[in-house]
């Protein structure tokens, strides 16, 4: 049986989103009966207990107990609680003196350095990034973002033979969001219900100033569903004030594409979500919470798939209320919008992962991983 490692993080400060899309890679893969394995730091708000729950192993790396250190200098560097030489070295340690068939990596902080390290034990490596601001080391690269220059951006970051995946068609979705789209209803514009999610984290809070932006509109006629997720640090808060406005509250769901088909209208963040809403049709009111989000909302914006909130220090619940006042009163903007978005994921299909690694025969694609069974 073929090995995969797969590494990647979540926290607080991360997030959940590199994660949950790993989580489906894997489990893709796995209807391949090939064995997937995760390396991931013990770091705080971490959802390595959802990794384990559905049955894939998971190599605990310790956080560096010097959170000061200096060679952690840059912004993502302190996202690895550690250095990339330790991350390297307990990565290897982690693989038991065993070489792996494909290592994927899905880490912000991780770049040609860590890779070079890794290189001998893997056969092929497989990097997923959408920031374009360094130097990689792989046989793949996956970047399913929109944004300008898609097609250039990592022609000097990237070997020459490195296979590029590029754009919404290589978005990460799991089953649940094909089997919603194939039964979805055309959207009318007429708003009768919104969905809040702000991610699995959210630590600014923004999951509060979008309740109180809805609840401003004092619509009793307009059903509102409100997600969070595990390493959300507000739960509480927020479940008091959905408990108060009469809202639903949704903890860590199964069921978002279920959630996501229902609405009208979303207010989120500029993160991966934002393909899963897109694919949907689902109009959105996105607020950029991070720096890798700028490109992402800005272009899908100017195609008028989306409105763009801007970023998330210069939003409170007051502007994100006229804002969806304005919008709820537009149902012409509403539905084009909802068109533009299903434009954009027109051309995503189910499984293309296993299409492009594996071959008609069973075995793997000759011009990524060169493995045949």
């Amino acid at each position: 049986m073929k090995k995969i490692v797969i590494r990647t993080d979540s926290s607080i400060k991360i997030g959940t989103g590199h994660v949950m899309r790993c989580l489906t890679l894997a489990d893709q893969l796995k209807e391949k009966e090939v064995q997937v394995e995760f390396i991931c730091r013990d770091l705080e708000g971490n959802i390595i207990g959802i990794i384990e729950s559905k049955g894939y192993r998971v190599s605990r790396l310790s956080v560096m107990t010097n959170k000061k250190n200096d060679q952690l200098t840059k912004e993502y560097d302190e996202w690895l609680g550690a250095t990339w030489e330790l991350d390297a070295e307990q990565s290897i340690t982690a693989l038991k003196e065993e070489n792996v068939d494909l290592l994927i990596v899905d880490h912000y902080a991780l770049d040609i350095k860590w890779e070079n390290k890794l290189r001998s034990r893997s056969s092929k490596i497989m990097v997923i990034d959408d920031l374009a601001n360094r130097k990689h080391n792989c046989d793949i690269l996956l970047d399913q973002n929109y944004v300008e220059n898609m097609e250039s951006r990592y022609d000097r970051l990237v070997p020459a033979s490195c296979k590029k995946l590029l754009g919404p068609k290589y978005v990460l979705l799991r089953p649940e969001f094909y089997k919603a789209r194939a039964t979805l209803k055309e959207r009318d514009g007429i708003v009768r219900r919104i969905h809040i999610f702000f991610g699995g984290s959210d630590p600014t809070n923004e999951t509060i100033k979008a309740i109180k932006a809805v609840e401003k509109l004092n619509r009793r006629d307009i059903e509102v569903d409100v997600v969070v997720g595990a390493s959300n640090p507000h739960q509480k808060e927020i479940k008091h004030l959905c408990d108060k406005a009469c809202f639903n509250y949704h903890y860590q769901v199964n069921n978002m594409a279920e959630l996501m088909a229902k609405a009208d209208l979303a207010i989120g963040a500029g993160g991966s979500t934002t393909w899963e809403r897109c694919f949907l049709g689902l109009p959105s009111i996105c607020v950029v919470v991070a720096d890798n989000q700028v490109a992402i909302v800005r272009a899908m914006a100017r195609n008028k798939a989306i409105i763009n909130q801007g970023n998330n220090d210069n939003v409170d619940y007051i502007k994100l209320h006229n804002t969806l006042k304005n919008l709820i009163e537009n149902k012409a903007k509403i539905k084009m919008m909802s068109i533009n978005s299903l434009k954009i994921m027109s051309n995503n299909s189910p499984n293309w992962l296993i299409k492009v690694l594996f071959d008609n025969r069973g075995g793997y694609s000759e011009d990524t991983l060169s493995w045949s069974q």
